[in-house]
C-alpha cells in the first residue's frame, strides 16, 4: 500500500454503513467549489476500487469553472435545438414488470417534489434540461473506458463510481450519477482533447448539497432482499 492510499489523519470518520445509507441522488447544489486538496484526496480513495487483473479501466474527466459552464451551455443548446443524442454506448432501458413499476415510482416521487404534474410537458422538459445544467453542481465528472473493453470491465468502472460516491458522502458532499452525460460525448472529447479513443459511459455531478432545492427532498425505497436475493445451502 502506497503512502497516497493510506488513511490520512484528515480523513472523515463516518462509518461505511452510514455513508451507504446517506448516499442519494442530489439534484441541486450550492455554487461552492470543492477545495482542490479535498478533490485529490477523494479521487485517491475512490481509486482503491477492485478491477479485473487490476487493470483500473476507468478514465475520468472532471470539469469545473468555465469549462464546466461551457459544456453545460453546449449541451443545453443541443437539447433545446432537438438534436438527436449520439452516445458511445447504447442505452438499454426497456423496463417491464416490476422494473417498470420501480421506474414509475421513482419518477412520481421526484416530480411530485418538483411540483410537476403528469401532463405538464413544459415542466418535464425543464426537468430534463436540469440534467444538462448539471443541477448547478460546481463539478461534473465524465467517466469512460477504452472501447476494447466489454460489459465485464464496465462493471469494474461501476465499482469505482460507487467508491467515489460513498467517499463524497463521507467528506460531507453529495452527487448524482447521470446516464444523460453519455448523450454528447464529442463535446467531452473536444473539451478534454481526448485522443486515445476513450468512450464515455456516464457522468457524475457533485458538490455541496443545496438543501433549499425541493427535488432534494425526494426519497426512494428499496424492496426487501427477498425480492432479488436467494440464499441456499443444500445441494438439491
Amino acid at each position: 500500500m502506497t503512502d497516497s492510499s493510506m488513511k490520512s489523519k484528515n480523513d472523515p470518520a463516518m462509518p461505511l454503513v452510514d455513508a451507504i445509507y446517506e448516499r442519494r441522488s442530489v439534484r441541486g447544489f450550492l455554487q461552492k467549489e470543492v477545495p482542490p486538496e479535498m478533490l485529490e484526496r477523494i479521487f485517491t480513495i475512490a481509486a482503491q476500487a477492485p478491477s479485473n487483473c487490476n487493470v483500473q479501466p476507468w478514465k475520468v474527466y472532471v470539469a469545473s469553472g468555465a469549462l464546466k459552464d461551457q459544456l453545460s451551455e453546449q449541451m443545453v443548446a443541443k437539447m433545446k435545438a432537438g438534436e438527436t443524442p449520439n452516445p458511445d454506448y447504447e442505452y438499454r432501458g426497456d423496463f417491464a414488470d416490476e422494473y417498470r413499476q420501480r421506474q414509475v415510482d421513482c419518477a412520481v416521487a421526484l416530480y411530485t417534489k418538483m411540483g410537476i404534474e403528469r401532463h405538464d410537458r413544459e415542466g418535464r422538459m425543464r426537468a430534463v434540461l436540469r440534467n444538462f445544467e448539471f443541477f448547478d453542481a460546481p463539478h461534473i465528472a465524465f467517466i469512460g473506458m477504452n472501447p476494447n473493453f466489454g460489459t465485464t470491465v464496465a462493471l469494474d468502472v461501476g465499482m469505482w463510481a460507487q467508491n467515489l460516491m460513498l467517499t463524497l458522502v463521507a467528506f460531507g458532499l453529495h452527487s448524482c450519477p447521470m446516464g444523460t452525460m453519455r448523450n454528447f460525448p464529442e463535446l467531452v472529447r473536444d473539451a478534454f482533447d481526448i485522443q486515445d479513443g476513450t468512450k464515455i459511459l456516464f457522468g457524475i455531478s457533485f458538490g455541496f448539497e443545496d438543501t433549499a432545492v425541493p427535488a432534494n427532498e425526494t426519497r426512494t425505497t428499496r424492496d426487501p432482499i427477498t425480492s432479488n436475493v436467494i440464499f441456499k445451502s443444500a445441494a438439491d
